[in-house]
């Protein structure tokens, strides 16, 4: 996801950080240009970083690297990060590898042969990782995108695109399309809506069900729905819904729908840890998957993957038979040149590992999640998220209602942020009575040590804010909402688009919780 900046005005821009600077006499910098001296003797660490206006004269490399690096000190710790699904370590060798590839344009085929065929190796590894069909006629396809938000929208688009072409050919209206999913979809299936055109149905979350009902699914189904979203692993509480459920029903009732699973998180844990769940291609009214391979496919970011069961369900009038600097080439994909890196970073986990090294990180990964929740759960916190590997590997707790705790899990959040700790709160999902939660996620570099250390902290945060007033509580709450970034958390959103009323977010109250 990419943010929207706000480009401040040079009224903005002109105002002093502290009032009365301009008064303060301070001697002045020798004009030398040369850099002879440390970093911190030069006159750019006198010197504000340029933000605005590109500067008219070089830096040496030297003070460049050191004043980016110190800026970014300011940063959190990824790995005290729990709010994301994000990879957060991979092994030398392959950052080698990804470090090497850096220049190569993915896109160009003719130039690197070999780095698209490993592409096409990785879809082939995933299909059939899916179990994809491979007894017909008509081969699966699938292709690589900068995440699961692009893949997504590339399904989305398939999905409407076939729709629309049945519908014409029935010489029915094809200006009311509809996708069915859960309220508790990421914010990129909302955007594919949106800007798709397609009308959001949504099956709401209650108190007690945080994934979709198969029943309710399936009965808002009509003759303009292009398909519906399953999802493997929600990201507020990680469970799985019931895709084989919602598949039945549609064949019982004789439904001419399809489904996509959005893998995005699950994609690369429950073939490994619950094999026996039937949520993939051996599904008949499955048509499409994505996953994400900077999540649990354990690459850095950014690298998804989208698979189709079959070509009939990718039309062919989305497709692009391209000649690009010499070579003939297929392309479905919303951005162009992009780098080969990731997708070789995929590559060598996939060998690297195999199915063994996988099964092993996520066995381990599920049992670390369920001591953290077994924990918790002694700690008087009430657990939302499954156990056991019936969901994704990670912890949704919420404080117990019947404690009478004068302060809520954002102030835990707050508490835990000042320790480093990264544990979001989130307000859930539409019509669950403004549920709150927080959510811990189990990645890859989590071990049981720091997991100890976690629980620690957070017995320390439970003793500071039970000894806490609750007016003072809120003021502390509402401080560090207003002031979240170092410049302030309102000026991030540029005045034009604040108060928005079109998305969950904006009519309901919903947080989106951090992929």
């Amino acid at each position: 996801m990419v943010h929207l900046a706000s480009i401040p005005t040079n009224k903005d821009i002109g105002k002093p950080l502290v009032e009365g600077m301009e008064k303060l006499k301070v001697a002045e910098q020798s004009d030398q240009d040369q850099f002879t001296t440390s970093v911190y003797g030069s006159r750019f660490a006198s010197e504000d970083l340029p933000k605005h206006e590109m500067p008219e004269t070089e830096m040496p490399k030297e003070v460049a690297y050191r004043m980016i690096k110190d800026d970014l000190s300011l940063d959190g710790n990824p790995m005290l990060n729990l709010a994301s699904f994000v990879t957060t370590y991979m092994e030398k060798e392959v950052e080698d590898l990804m470090t090497e590839s850096f220049s190569k344009n993915f896109i160009d085929y003719e130039e690197y042969p070999q780095s698209a065929d490993i592409q096409n190796r990785c879809v082939s590894m995933i299909g059939r990782l899916f179990n994809a069909p491979l007894d017909g006629d008509m081969a699966p396809v699938g292709t690589s995108t900068v995440g699961s938000s692009e893949a997504i929208m590339l399904a989305v688009l398939a999905m409407k695109k076939k729709w629309k072409n049945a519908r014409q050919a029935a010489g029915k209206p094809t200006d009311r399309p509809n996708i069915v999913m859960s309220s508790a979809v990421q914010v990129c299936w909302e955007k594919a809506a949106r800007y798709f055109e397609v009308e959001e149905k949504y099956v709401y979350c209650t108190e007690n069900r945080y994934v979709i009902d198969p029943e309710e699914t399936v009965s808002l189904v009509d003759e303009n729905t292009i398909g519906i979203c399953v999802i493997l692993g929600t990201t507020y509480t990680g469970q799985y819904e019931d895709a084989k459920a919602v598949n039945d029903l549609l064949i019982k009732k004789n439904i001419d729908t399809v489904i996509h699973i959005d893998a995005a998180s699950g994609g690369f844990v429950a073939p490994f840890v619950v094999p026996e769940l039937e949520w993939d291609f051996r599904l008949e009214k499955v048509v499409s998957i994505n996953v994400s391979g900077h999540k649990y496919g354990l690459v850095y970011p950014g690298v998804g993957w989208v698979v189709w069961r079959a070509p009939e369900y990718l039309p062919k009038e989305l497709v692009f038979n391209i000649n690009y600097l010499g070579a003939d080439q297929s392309s479905f994909t919303l951005n162009f040149s992009k780098g080969a890196s990731q997708v070789i970073g995929q590559y060598y986990q996939l060998i690297r590992l195999g199915k063994h090294g996988y099964r092993a990180i996520m066995g381990n990964l599920t049992r670390t999640a369920d001591y953290l929740a077994e924990s918790l759960e002694q700690l008087g916190f009430v657990l939302m998220s499954e156990k056991n590997g019936k969901g994704l590997p990670l912890v949704a707790f919420r404080i117990d209602p019947k404690s009478n705790k004068h302060y809520d899990e954002f102030a835990i959040a707050h508490q835990l942020r000042q320790r480093s700790w990264v544990v979001p709160a989130y307000t859930m999902a539409p019509h669950t009575n403004d549920l709150k939660m927080l959510r811990v996620v189990v990645r890859e570099d989590f071990s049981k040590s720091r997991c100890d250390q976690l629980l620690d902290d957070i017995k320390l945060c439970q003793g500071v804010l039970d000894k806490m007033d609750k007016d003072e509580i809120k003021k502390h709450n509402d401080f560090i909402r207003l002031n979240q970034s170092h410049s302030g958390r309102r000026q991030n959103v540029h005045p034009h688009y604040r108060n928005e009323k079109h998305s969950l977010q904006g009519k309901t109250g919903k947080t989106h919780a951090a992929c």
